[in-house]
C-alpha cells in the first residue's frame, strides 16, 4: 500500500512516538535507528517537522509498520499480527544489507535477488545500506572497491556523497553540490565532468561512511 503524500497524513507525528514508545526506545535510540537526529524527530513527533515520504517508507520497512495504520490511524500497527515491545533488528546481528543493485522502487521493494550479502559494521545506524564502489569517479575520496554506507530518507546537505541516479536509471556516487541556486552533481575526480538533475534523477541515499580494505 502507497503511503499518501505528507500533506495528507494529520496526526502521522502523534502515530510516530506511538511506535517508538510501543518499543520501548528512547528518542535517541528511535533516531539512530532511521539515521536521523533526536532533534529532528523530537520535531516530528511534536508535528513541527514534516518526515520526507523516504523516510516514512523506510520506517514502516525497518519495523515492518502497517502503511495504512501509519497514514490513517486505522487497522494494526503493525504488518502482522505479532511484538509488543520487541527490540528492532540489529546491525550487530545479521547485519546490513550489501545491495548488489539498487531498483526502481527501492527502498520501498528490495527484492531478495538485489542483496548480495549482509555485514555486521560497528557503530553503523539501523537503517543504513551499503554498496561495492565501482571505478574511480569519487576518488581519492572513494576508490573502486570500497564498501559504502549510505541512509535513504534526508535532504543532503551541500557537499555531501549522494547515491544518485544517472540519465539511465543506475546508481552512481556523487557529491551534491548547490551553485547559485542551481544543483549539480559533481565526481570528486577531476578527470570526469559533473551534471545537472534531469527530472528524472533520484536522489537514493546520502552517504554516512566508507569502508576499505587496506592490506599490509
Amino acid at each position: 500500500m502507497a503511503i499518501p503524500p505528507n500533506n495528507l497524513l494529520p496526526s502521522v507525528g502523534r502515530r510516530i512516538k506511538e511506535i517508538r514508545l510501543n518499543r520501548g526506545l528512547t528518542q535517541k535510540e528511535f533516531a539512530d535507528s532511521l539515521g536521523i537526529v533526536q532533534g529532528f524527530l523530537s520535531g516530528i513527533e511534536r508535528e513541527k517537522k514534516t518526515p520526507s515520504d523516504t523516510l516514512l517508507i523506510a520506517l514502516c520497512n525497518l519495523y515492518e509498520i502497517n502503511e495504512g495504520w501509519l497514514a490513517t490511524g486505522e487497522g494494526e500497527m503493525y504488518r502482522s499480527a505479532r511484538r509488543g515491545g520487541a527490540p528492532p533488528p540489529s546491525s550487530g546481528g545479521e547485519g546490513i544489507p550489501v545491495l548488489e543493485r539498487i531498483g526502481a522502487e527501492f527502498p520501498q521493494r528490495i527484492g531478495e535477488d538485489e542483496i548480495r550479502s549482509r555485514i555486521a559494521l560497528p557503530g553503523v545506524a539501523q537503517g543504513c545500506y551499503a554498496i561495492v564502489a565501482y571505478g574511480e569517479f569519487m576518488a581519492p575520496t572513494i576508490r573502486d572497491g570500497d564498501l559504502v554506507i549510505f541512509r535513504p530518507g534526508e535532504e543532503p546537505d551541500n557537499g555531501s556523497v549522494v547515491l544518485v541516479t544517472n540519465r539511465w536509471g543506475e546508481a552512481i556516487l556523487r557529491r551534491y553540490r548547490v551553485r547559485n541556486g542551481d544543483v549539480v552533481f559533481s565526481p570528486d575526480n577531476a578527470t570526469y565532468s559533473p551534471f545537472t538533475p534531469a527530472p528524472e534523477t533520484r536522489i537514493i541515499g546520502t552517504v554516512t561512511e566508507v569502508w576499505r580494505k587496506v592490506k599490509l
